[in-house]
């Protein structure tokens, strides 16, 4: 019985594939719809059109840069069917085609989209007010018509043909008599890009599933308003949704804010300043429901980020901003200067811009076989192989090539020893894999092209926060050039011989020479140098305001499970994506962590593995008084600290963003003022000075929650013994039939459970067997945990049940370190190395950060 439960409980516990860990299923490549349709990269081509000549500062564009434009906000490369699979993956907790409704039983609509999700209504869109014959009685955004709405180009299905496959084309075969009014008699095929969604970033596409039977199912009320229908794998929706790189990268211009956010026009939006506003739990998660712990895990992704290995996971909960992409020429100088590494393996597939672009500087990145200087665009400096290898990669984690790539890992949850996912593989076996690396030259020179900083002074009203004397101004720059400019600007000095190798030194002896830098950058001889290149008028111009170098994460000491990260290590699913050079990265040494609920504030050591991981590569500061919060997870400030912890998205106005950026900015600077854990509170204690009080912020869950499984999600061949165990196992069930594991008591730090290492990284079998075994043992106590737990069980019952478990949580942790708003505490005295900062010259250089 033991062995049922045990299962019953790691399939349900979200570790499915714990059986196989000692192992990879090895499976013969897939071809994608596209390829197995006839489809080949001849008949998919970019669009032309510049339908979005208003955005991005109504910047003029040549052809080829408008359809790197295009590619950015309406490409989806055939990810429509992978969101498909995630929504169903996901238990339900993902539904896009929710995410699009104006339905009145949910809780957001068009009229409340930008504030109570963050995403960005499209124009020339109404919100739907019934359910739509044309689109099965869906309530979905209907696009108006007049003179400044022409018609979506990218719809043209004669143009750009969508890729008919299974039920597009056919005939539903609906009987006459029982088929709504206005229902399509025949599933369209649609466009390659899909239908526009009145939600700039997601495109709707026909689902080829769904056929005769799948419509004679289908019941669009009961979709939006019978769990017992919706929640169920066996559900055929008639569209599925597309997600392009915009999705994640549209917002609002902050030179050009929209009155009125939920009705913005295309002069209002930016293609690259990353999507600031975008709240994870709310879309991700379409019910919202605080007692659910999947909403509790997405809940830890602050306004504007996102955990890039969401999907691939590596049971590693690391919520990263999504950056803005500004001035790629200059990250690309720097990139010439600090970013030589070597390709091995299936990294060496990778196209770079000399299998496009025959001469001139873009040829200059890459030298046959191996060599390539790159840009570092993850931020853990993972993605390695060059420029366009790192756009490429792009387009599969949002969904490319699901039909390969699902194969190499357990999704959302897990549990499987993933394998990389090959690039000539997906060249032979993906139209859409082909199309995408046809176009992300056209996409580089959009953004080398319009990516350009957006300066407070240009911003309405932007002067009259420039309000520093010139003196003031000086010493700011002064102290830019002595403390910050050494990791955040691409004009440097010239190296001297003792640090001239940093820039071909990626690999076994990266630290050394990262050292040598360092210790370089604290000497009069640079910051001499550095005065006079920070003091010139030239300075902000072309300067990425970064190094784009590793730099360790111990010397940063900000929170380590980012730069943790394990999905571009060897053999992993990025392994084709980062360089050989990163592979062989040296460990950073011990990482210091406390313990959550520790409150003699003790700190902990931990050694960090080597292969890559350890190391962040510095924010660009270019239009930093736009983009706050701060930090690599956005934990240091608020976007509006007058509304601190509601549920509100401030205006994207230049005072909004000023008043998040002084938030923000100061905390950043005197560290003291950053947000405490409320149970660690104050007692952690600055190594520096004992005086002070280091941030302690720990993501904890905010309700009593639970992981639920709907039956409807059940696998079929579990739903038997799911069946037996409600009677046996009633703690493991909810009022409504559903499989429940909990109650996770409310103050429950979310990555104590999230950061749970089901695999041992190990290469030896042994080892991997042994960690096995501890998993399954953690299991069988938290077994014993909740059957002793009366039902309904308090949040103190389920505390103390739950508290003697901590420590084997912890020590079975793939990164324990939970506080997120720590480190970078440069010109602070919360680090002995440097002399600290007065606070004359913190206010000094504040001055001078709004200027850029």
């Amino acid at each position: 019985m033991s062995r049922i439960y045990v299962g019953v409980v790691a399939m349900l516990t979200l570790t499915l594939g714990l059986h196989v860990a000692g192992c990879t299923r090895v499976v013969p490549p897939h071809q994608d719809e596209a390829m197995r349709a006839g489809r080949d990269v001849s008949s998919l081509q970019s669009a032309d059109e510049d339908y979005f000549h208003a955005m991005d500062g109504g910047i003029a564009l040549t052809p080829d840069e408008v359809r790197g434009r295009n590619n950015w906000n309406v490409w989806s490369a055939g990810n429509d069917r992978f969101w498909d699979v995630i929504s169903v993956r996901s238990a339900g907790t993902l539904d896009f085609l929710k995410t699009l409704s104006s339905h009145k039983s949910l809780k957001f609509s068009r009229d409340n989209r930008w504030k109570y999700l963050g995403l960005i209504n499209e124009p020339c869109f109404e919100k739907a007010s019934g359910p739509d014959p044309a689109r099965f009685g869906l309530w979905l955004d209907k696009r108006t018509t007049g003179p400044d709405c022409p018609p979506d180009p990218f719809e043209n299905e004669q143009k750009y043909p969508g890729v008919r496959i299974g039920s597009r084309g056919e005939d539903l075969n609906l009987p006459s008599d029982s088929a709504p009014a206005g229902w399509p008699k025949t599933m369209p095929v649609g466009s390659y890009y899909g239908y526009a969604t009145g939600v700039l970033g997601l495109r709707l596409f026909p689902n080829p599933d769904f056929d005769e039977a799948a419509a004679g199912a289908w019941d669009p009320e009961r979709y939006y308003n019978d769990a017992s229908y919706y929640d169920s794998a066996k559900l055929v929706k008639p569209f599925r949704v597309g997600m392009s790189c915009g999705f994640c990268h549209i917002g609002p211009d902050p030179l050009r804010p929209p009155v009125d956010p939920e009705k913005p026009r295309f002069e209002n939006l930016s293609s690259y300043v990353g999507a600031q506003y975008f709240w994870v739990d709310r879309i991700f998660a379409w019910r919202g429901d605080p007692t659910s712990f999947m909403f509790q895990l997405f809940h830890t992704s602050r306004p504007g980020s996102l955990d890039t290995s969401l999907v691939s996971s590596d049971n590693i909960n690391n919520p990263r901003t999504m950056n803005a992409v500004y001035n790629l020429g200059a990250r690309l100088g720097i990139a010439k200067q600090f970013g030589k590494e070597r390709l091995a393996h299936g990294g060496l597939y990778n196209k770079q811009f000399n299998d496009y672009i025959p001469s001139g500087r873009l040829t200059e990145f890459f030298t046959a076989p191996d060599t390539v200087w790159t840009p570092h665009v993850l931020k853990d400096g993972a993605d390695s192989v060059g420029a366009l290898g790192a756009l490429n990669r792009v387009f599969i984690n949002i969904g490319e090539f699901s039909e390969e790539w699902l194969q190499h890992f357990n999704p959302l949850v897990g549990g499987k020893r993933p394998s990389p996912i090959p690039i000539d593989v997906a060249r032979a076996n993906s139209a859409h894999w082909q199309a995408t690396e046809s176009q992300t030259p056209d996409l580089a020179l959009f953004f080398l092209k319009s990516a350009v900083p957006h300066h407070l002074k240009d911003a309405p009203g932007g002067g009259a926060y420039l309000t520093a004397t010139p003196a003031a101004l000086e010493r700011g720059k002064t102290v830019f050039a002595e403390t910050c400019a050494r990791c955040h600007s691409s004009k440097l000095p010239p190296l001297p011989p003792t640090v001239q190798t940093l820039g071909s030194c990626a690999g076994p002896n990266y630290l050394n020479c990262w050292d040598a830098y360092w210790k370089w950058t604290k000497t009069e001889d640079f910051k001499s140098q550095m005065r006079k290149i920070v003091l010139a008028d030239d300075f902000l111009t072309d300067n990425f305001l970064s190094t784009d170098l590793r730099v360790p994460v111990t010397l940063l000491q900000t929170n380590a499970c980012s730069p943790f990260a394990a999905n571009a290590i060897r053999d992993n699913i990025w392994d084709n994506f980062s360089s050989e050079s990163y592979k062989t990265l040296p460990s950073v040494g011990e990482i210091t962590w406390y313990h959550p609920y520790d409150l003699s504030g003790k700190p902990r050591k931990f050694k960090a593995p080597a292969g890559g991981r350890g190391y962040t590569r510095p924010a660009s500061l270019v239009s930093l008084w736009s983009t706050a919060p701060y930090l690599l997870n956005n934990t240091v400030g608020e976007l509006d600290p007058r509304y601190k912890n509601a549920e509100y998205s401030p205006a994207p106005g230049v005072e909004e963003r000023m008043r998040a950026f002084n938030d923000g900015i100061e905390k950043m600077l005197w560290p003291e003022k950053r947000d405490k854990d409320p149970v660690l509170g104050d007692r952690l204690r600055a190594p520096s000075d004992g005086s002070l009080a280091l941030p302690s912020r720990i993501d904890r869950t905010t309700a009593t929650s639970y992981i639920r499984v709907p039956m409807g999600y059940v696998p079929q061949d579990l739903r038997a013994i799911a069946g037996f165990g409600r009677n046996w196992f009633p703690f493991l069930f909810g009022e409504e039939g559903e499989v429940e594991i909990g109650p996770i008591p409310k103050g429950t730090p979310v990555n104590l459970i999230a950061n749970l290492q089901l695999l041992s990284e190990s290469r030896s079998l042994t080892d991997r067997g042994e960690h096995t075994a501890r998993v399954l043992a953690l299991l069988r106590r938290v077994k014993r945990a909740l059957k002793d737990l009366p039902k309904p069980a308090t949040d103190d019952q389920a505390r103390a049940a739950f508290w003697p478990l901590v420590d084997q949580f912890l020590a079975l942790s793939t990164c324990p370190d939970f506080i997120v708003n720590r480190g970078h505490y440069f010109g602070t005295r919360y680090q002995s190395r440097e002399p600290a900062l007065s606070d004359d010259d913190k206010r000094a250089l504040i001055e001078f950060l709004k200027t850029f």
